[in-house]
């Protein structure tokens, strides 16, 4: 077990290795002047060759590269061309809000994806069955921007009951202003016990949360099915229906229980692809998270800001996948 996490864990460091590799050479490959961006447009020419000297971009590039790597060793992410922050407290700054989405997508996905996983195997080739795929394979296929407009222009343009955007109501932040505690704003209203500030934090998360669920509720409600109709037919669930167990007693606790492990393998890997997923969703829903902080970047040329999102991003995805095949490797069925 061990020698097969070391072999993963190094498996991981080289992928991250790469991306870093190709990153920092495409950053440097593309016709633009960082030193010109950190001066500002007015800048004169000489100004110019001092920023090149103070970001090092006058050294050779086999040695820029070395410093970039010992610099991330150390969490230094290097300094925003637009701001002039460090990269690593501008990430600190944006991710609650991006976090926030995440979670609330992955809790849907598991509270609302394997009940009607559970539902369609269970009426496996009935109606209820045929409708479950069918949402299934919907809620992966449709556009992201897609189904949030949709929402939008539903419950916003026609309904009138929900926020079309941001985190917060604006007068609401104008007059209460906006509790910072963990940076989780439903949880900071909660925690200062403001709870109308957390309803309408809540109103406000609702449709892009929704949004971002759809994908990672519709794999694992397939994947639940999938993993159920296979334990179904073992012989200890018909010895069990043989012995006069209820029938949900024996979905839920037996073959349910048996199922969760590729179940949990999907929803550890739809985490990675919802953090990456929720950067359109918040420039839909103007919602201030590293969404925003990458789209500001990319129209800026902010170099090590887009580098910094996705190195981030990348560790997040290497650290999921090594999760899940952890989590894969405990089932005592599977030989690793």
């Amino acid at each position: 077990m061990g020698k097969f996490i070391a072999k993963r864990l190094l498996f991981g460091i080289v992928v991250l290795l790469g991306v870093i590799t190709i990153t920092f050479l495409l950053t440097r490959i593309i016709p633009s002047d960082p030193a010109a961006r950190w001066v500002g447009a007015r800048a004169t020419v000489s100004q110019v060759a001092q920023a090149r000297i103070e970001l090092g971009l006058d050294k050779p590039l086999p040695v820029q590269y070395v410093v970039y790597i010992r610099d991330l060793l150390r969490g230094n992410l290097g300094r925003s061309l637009r701001s002039h922050q460090p990269v690593s407290r501008e990430l600190a700054n944006y991710l609650p809000a991006t976090l926030e989405l995440v979670l609330l997508s992955t809790v849907f996905a598991v509270l609302i994806g394997i009940p009607l996983g559970v539902l369609s195997a269970k009426r496996k080739d009935k109606f209820i069955d045929h409708f479950c795929r069918f949402f299934s394979v919907g809620a992966v296929s449709l556009p992201t921007f897609w189904v949030g407009m949709f929402l939008q222009l539903a419950f916003y343009g026609v309904l009138k009951l929900l926020p079309l955007g941001s985190r917060f109501s604006f007068d609401l932040a104008l007059i209460y202003g906006t509790p910072k505690i963990t940076g989780f704003l439903i949880l900071d209203c909660l925690i200062i016990g403001d709870f109308s500030l957390a309803a309408d934090a809540l109103k406000h998360i609702v449709l892009p949360g929704i949004t971002i669920a759809l994908y990672p509720i519709g794999l694992v409600a397939r994947m639940t099915r999938s993993a159920l109709l296979e334990i179904l037919n073992e012989d200890y669930i018909a010895a069990a229906r043989a012995y006069a167990i209820p029938e949900r007693k024996v979905l839920w606790s037996y073959a349910l229980k048996n199922s969760l492990g590729p179940t949990a393998t999907v929803v550890t890997l739809s985490i990675g692809y919802t953090l990456v997923n929720t950067f359109l969703v918040e420039a839909i829903f103007n919602w201030p998270g590293i969404g925003t902080y990458i789209s500001t970047a990319v129209v800026t040329m902010d170099y090590p800001a887009i580098m910094g999102v996705t190195i981030f991003s990348t560790c997040v995805y290497v650290a999921l996948n090594l999760i899940a095949d952890i989590m894969v490797a405990l089932d005592p069925r599977v030989r690793v």
